[in-house]
């Protein structure tokens, strides 16, 4: 299932996000109801392309860790919390001709362009409705637990909380009145930067189906 979001948030944030180097849109996908929620920091280049997310080779990553513990990309909803691409602009000699060219490689998002994306966000957690939230890397994890929560010192542990939702008034957040299941975990493009982090990363989603089956028991 591909999300359709309701048309009045999304002229919401692009009222918000006017002006700001994203791009594109790669909506979230996945079954409602599911049992995880995988939540990204943004799309990349390639995600922006193929309108799937997490399909470029932290995807590739991504999945290997998913299918390790008996889900597949059909059986998890996948999203970010932002979901346009962010890029900034550098010039560039180009090697070849010796002439300046303009690129627009990824970067991080904002944290004013994660809070624009909140409502969004928002109704689609409550819309796919998951048991479990995991949250790739700082910048997921931030979102839902503020900004002192810390991928380094929360991955492949369960956490019971409530999350932060966007304050009606526009200017930051509130916590929410239910309590989700969290399982940070390190994003997938962590092993591809460093590989000595694969074990880590690998024991968590192994902690992870753990914790699932047993939630079924």
């Amino acid at each position: 299932m591909i999300i359709q979001y309701p048309a009045d948030l999304l002229a919401q944030v692009k009222a918000a996000t006017a002006g700001r180097h994203l791009t594109g849109f790669t909506p979230g996908q996945g079954p409602r109801h599911p049992e995880l929620m995988l939540i990204g920091e943004a799309p990349g280049r390639h995600e922006e392309k193929v309108n799937i997310p997490f399909s470029g080779a932290s995807g590739q990553e991504l999945m290997k860790l998913v299918e390790s513990i008996g889900y597949s990309r059909q059986t998890v909803y996948i999203t970010s919390v932002v979901r346009q691409r962010p890029y900034s602009i550098k010039q560039v000699r180009d090697k070849q001709s010796g002439k300046l060219v303009k690129k627009t490689p990824n970067r991080t998002p904002t944290k004013s362009e994660v809070r624009a994306f909140a409502p969004l966000f928002d109704w689609e957690l409550h819309y796919v409705d998951p048991q479990v939230l995991v949250p790739l890397g700082n910048t997921a994890l931030q979102r839902l637990l503020g900004p002192k929560a810390n991928i380094g010192q929360l991955h492949g542990h369960l956490i019971t909380a409530p999350i932060q939702e966007a304050d009606p008034t526009g200017k930051g957040y509130r916590l929410s009145q239910h309590q989700y299941r969290i399982f940070p975990m390190y994003h997938p493009a962590a092993i591809l930067y460093a590989r000595r982090l694969q074990p880590t990363v690998e024991a968590d989603w192994q902690r992870l189906g753990r914790f699932m089956q047993k939630l079924h028991c």
